[in-house]
């Protein structure tokens, strides 16, 4: 039953709470009910404001330690003057309402004088070999900065331009509506400051910021993976009325590597080879994410075979200067459009059966299914 209305409903069922309940619970069970039936969230709904005063006469009895004593011994009867042992003052009302701005008033979205700047997006691109190596990329971005004409105040010759908010008489907070629940907000049209722009300062136009364009040295470290997100602090937008400047939010974008593949810390590539260099052996040079690499390839090796470069591939981690391995998978080229002489050459040093032993086997084995 609402307060006021007959006989009081106890106070810890109205919070939800057990009598056992310390104060930070008591502080989020109101914290929850208040915001629920606040008169401003409810369109002044009878039912929701009395149910309002209801949960807040009861968070101000438990949340005394003095009256929550005297109401565990006696209930209601112990905050009535003259029925319990030491008396119960009368309850300051102005006293209740900044208790409530002080728990709840927060949660309102109240603001600052100052008003922070915004952040700011860069999308950069780097190289495969830049994001698993690391690098050091200077960038220009446009922004907004702090007016020096005004020192950021927007008002002509700083401070002398400016004159007290007629919205909020200069105290930067406004309390809309009307009750002893009112919440006290940031004013509107000050932004909380207290004062408005009166003779516009002429860099500016009365904003306090202008624009510019930034340039900036950002550090990526070794093991940086696309679509990560570098925060520079403080590189974003000025902030207005003295405010904080924004962050500055990197964007990493990594462009495909002509040659190389990644494949999580693994990095693959395939070099073509020539018939000869398979079959008599040959050193080769191969790209990696370091730059020019040699790679031996033994007498007659096959088409499609894998070598290992151990240490070249992908960081194993942000930062981390351990890196995973290579693989470089060698393609046989056979030989197109050959001229007569090269036709004579091949012919010539054309080999027995005993230098190809798969095809052998091969062979054999289609004997064995076929010639029965």
């Amino acid at each position: 039953m609402p307060a006021g209305a007959g006989k009081k409903r106890d106070y810890y069922e109205v919070l939800g709470v057990p009598q056992c309940a310390g104060p930070e619970e008591l502080k989020r069970a109101y914290r929850k009910l208040a915001l629920r039936y606040h008169p401003d969230h409810n369109n002044n709904d009878k039912v929701a404001e009395e149910r309002f005063k209801e949960v807040s006469e009861a968070y101000a009895v438990l949340s005394d330690p003095d009256k929550r004593r005297r109401y565990d011994r006696l209930g209601h009867l112990g905050l009535e003057p003259g029925l319990a042992d030491v008396p119960v003052p009368p309850v300051d009302l102005e006293r209740f309402k900044e208790l409530f701005d002080t728990v709840v008033g927060d949660l309102f979205g109240r603001k600052k004088a100052s008003k922070g700047g915004a952040d700011l997006r860069y999308t950069l691109e780097l190289s495969l070999e830049e994001a698993a190596l690391g690098a050091r990329k200077t960038i220009r971005f446009p922004a907004r900065v702090r007016c020096q004409r005004c020192d950021g105040l927007g008002g002509r010759e700083g401070a002398a331009g400016l004159r007290a908010c007629p919205a909020c008489h200069g105290k930067g907070e406004v309390r809309p509506g009307s009750g002893l629940f009112s919440l006290r907000r940031s004013c509107s049209v000050c932004h909380g400051s207290g004062r408005v722009v009166a003779e516009p300062c002429e860099g500016c136009r009365g904003e306090g910021l202008v624009d510019t364009v930034r340039e900036f040295e950002v550090t990526i470290p070794p093991g940086t993976e696309d679509g990560g997100v570098r925060r520079v602090p403080g590189q974003g937008d000025a902030g207005r009325y003295g405010g904080p400047p924004g962050d500055l939010h990197v964007i990493v974008r990594v462009r495909p590597h002509p040659l190389l593949r990644r494949e999580g810390q693994l990095i693959t590539t395939e070099v073509p080879i020539t018939f000869v260099q398979a079959a008599l052996g040959a050193n080769i040079a191969v790209p990696t994410l370091d730059g020019r690499a040699e790679l031996r390839i033994p007498p007659g090796t096959q088409s499609g075979a894998v070598f290992r470069l151990r240490g070249r591939g992908f960081p194993l981690g942000l930062g981390s200067s351990r890196r995973g391995d290579q693989h470089v998978r060698v393609i046989v080229e056979t030989p197109q459009d050959l001229d007569a002489r090269q036709k004579a050459l091949l012919q010539e040093a054309a080999l027995t059966e005993q230098n190809h032993p798969q095809i052998r086997a091969f062979a054999e084995q289609m004997s064995r299914l076929y010639e029965r």
